[in-house]
């Protein structure tokens, strides 16, 4: 067992894992792993922790095989919400630890797909008071609040499932003309809300190492990824011509937001002509997840760029 290599941690993973019922593997060679995903896309499997009964390999098996995937799977009832709740927490710092938001200069509802805690909190330290509402909540729910903006959380599963009940609430909240803006499921959801399809990928974008070119300054970051969706770009709306990310923001221009990111999320980038043939790098948002590279525009406020992905 390795020592753990954070200042702060106070004890093993490994047992803090145990603490709190979790299973985990380990001894796995993660690069061979890596080279099966790639080649024989996103695996189905099953873990078990039986310490004192005898496995039932088959029965693992079946119940690996059995399983339908994500496809049509709405997954963001499971993890949202069920009452509205305000959030007032901001970012971590070294000296104080969590903060609280004293002097909010905004208001911000906040859909609940499956929303990280500290995606809540970089809104919070932008200065926007944060009302979460459900999954489920209607364009009567959210204009009760009287919201400056509107945000649409990251969250798992399909956002073409999710989007049956969403998109109509997008849709409502787009013609009432609220500057709103999403991250992974979020902005796919924003995605088929103008007209778009998604598509579940191969493999998926997974891990901390993914570099991401901002088309209008140059500039590269390295970021976190988590999606296994984009959004096809041969499905955007006709003036979708050489960066549909471009182009959507014109489509939704009666609205502020993603500055950089667009409005999609990740979009295929299959049909993107570049030099020699090569796919056109495109910056996009990731899909599970996440957030993106998207500044927050409300009212004239302008945050730091969140974290996103490059396809190539």
């Amino acid at each position: 067992m390795t020592e753990p290599s954070n200042w702060r941690a106070t004890r093993h993973l490994a047992g803090w894992m145990k603490s709190n019922g979790l299973v985990g593997l380990a001894g796995v060679d993660t690069r061979e792993l890596t080279r099966h995903i790639r080649d024989g896309g996103a695996p189905k499997g099953a873990l078990i922790h039986a310490p004192e009964d005898e496995i039932d390999t088959e029965a693992l098996r079946f119940m690996a095989t059995s399983w339908p995937g994500l496809e049509g799977m709405d997954l963001a009832q499971e993890v949202s919400c069920r009452q509205p709740y305000n959030w007032n927490e901001t970012e971590w710092t070294l000296s104080h630890g969590f903060g609280r938001l004293q002097d909010p200069r905004f208001h911000v509802v906040a859909l609940d797909f499956g929303a990280k805690r500290n995606i809540l909190r970089c809104l919070a330290a932008a200065g926007c008071r944060v009302t979460v509402l459900p999954a489920s909540a209607t364009i009567d729910d959210i204009v009760a609040y009287d919201p400056d903006g509107v945000f649409l959380s990251n969250g798992p599963g399909d956002p073409a499932a999710t989007g049956v009940y969403a998109v109509p609430t997008i849709r409502a909240v787009l013609e009432k003309k609220i500057p709103m803006f999403g991250i992974c499921l979020g902005h796919q959801m924003l995605g088929l809300a103008l007209g778009a399809k998604t598509f579940k990928m191969h493999l998926g974008h997974r891990g901390a190492n993914h570099p991401v070119k901002d088309l209008e300054t140059g500039k590269v970051e390295i970021t976190s990824q988590n999606h296994g969706f984009v959004v096809d770009r041969d499905t955007l709306p006709a003036n979708a011509a050489r960066n549909p990310l471009v182009a959507v923001r014109r489509l939704a221009g009666r609205f502020e937001g993603h500055r950089r990111a667009g409005l999609l999320g990740p979009v295929s980038p299959r049909s993107l002509p570049g030099p020699a043939g090569r796919p056109l790098p495109v910056p996009a948002v990731h899909g599970d997840d996440g957030s993106g590279p998207a500044r927050l525009e409300i009212a004239g406020l302008r945050t730091k760029p969140l974290v996103s992905r490059q396809e190539r």
